[in-house]
């Protein structure tokens, strides 16, 4: 049995504690309407685990482990060090693992990892994501009972898995975008992303619509998405993209969201991701299109971030 295990009422205990606390957080306006929608996109996310301790159990249980960071002196020397490796933002921000719910019966299994930021002197935007993704991977596992639950009333039951976790796309003194996803397997399996990317020196969230003087991206990146999409066709038979008005093409793509999943690379690039399904069969996963700076130079507020 895991030693760090701690006692599954004491932790639910602490769980409710972080929340109460979160709660009592004033959030500020600009982005409270940001953290409601992401919430609730965040029901409908291949990986680098920064930290991930497992928690197994020979019954049907859910555990969540709280790590603290600030004198944390009773750790053990080998979980200390476990810490020690943790990638940090700069010398202030940390990401790490912060709760994970973990359940494993027979055919039914849930790893969920939640990401926390720690350090940022704006302690109201890091209170804030910090609460929107605990409440994401909070509701993610109570969904994940419920249909286990929903299963096992059959006399067949079924087979159920769930695995959440996150990814640092970018790290570098002004850009911290981290990619948090869910594959959901039930005979076949779906992946879902989201991402969130930070101005760490100024500490706001940039949106794609903030990176840009009107809403006339939204076509100018579509346009060059398909461009990319007929291109890597040509030249791999292998690949399949549904792109609109073309044969076979039912519901094929056409335009992106107002606000499209996107990310900012190391190197200033702006990436569009799309999620397994929507795009392309199932077979082709994520998708990711770089769009080439030139493309968009024109519309850009700005080269602070696009490079």
């Amino acid at each position: 049995m895991n030693k760090y295990k701690a006692d599954e009422t004491h932790n639910e205990q602490l769980t409710n504690q972080l929340l109460e606390h979160m709660n009592t957080i004033e959030i500020p306006k600009e982005l409270d309407s940001l953290v409601n929608a992401a919430i609730e996109k965040g029901k409908k996310t291949e990986r680098m685990i920064i930290m991930k301790k497992w928690i197994r159990n020979s019954t049907a249980t859910a555990a969540a482990i709280i790590v603290g960071f600030v004198g944390a002196t009773n750790l053990s020397p080998t979980f200390a060090k476990s810490l020690s490796d943790i990638p940090v933002v700069n010398t202030l921000v940390k990401v790490v693992s912060f709760i994970q719910f973990d359940y494993h019966e027979d055919t039914y299994e849930a790893t969920i990892d939640t990401p926390v930021l720690e350090g940022l002197t704006n302690e109201k935007l890091e209170a804030t994501l910090n609460q929107k993704y605990l409440e994401e991977n909070k509701k993610l596992y109570e969904q994940f009972e419920k249909d286990v639950a929903d299963m096992k009333s059959f006399e067949e039951g079924g087979h159920l898995g769930v695995d959440s976790g996150f990814e640092i796309k970018t790290n570098n003194d002004q850009i911290l975008s981290i990619a948090r996803y869910v594959v959901n397997t039930v005979g076949s399996s779906s992946t879902t992303m989201t991402y969130d990317t930070i101005d760490k020196q100024n500490e706001i969230i940039i949106t794609l619509p903030s990176l840009f003087k009107d809403d006339s991206y939204i076509e100018i990146i579509s346009e060059n998405i398909k461009e990319q999409m007929r291109t890597k066709r040509a030249a791999d038979s292998n690949l399949m993209y549904w792109i609109a008005g073309e044969p076979d093409a039912i519901d094929g793509f056409d335009r992106i969201l107002a606000d499209q999943s996107f990310y900012i690379t190391d190197q200033g690039k702006l990436v569009i991701s799309f999620d397994k399904y929507i795009v392309g069969p199932g077979s082709m996963g994520i998708q990711e299109f770089e769009i080439p700076t030139d493309t968009i130079q024109d519309i850009l507020v700005s080269n602070t971030y696009i490079k």
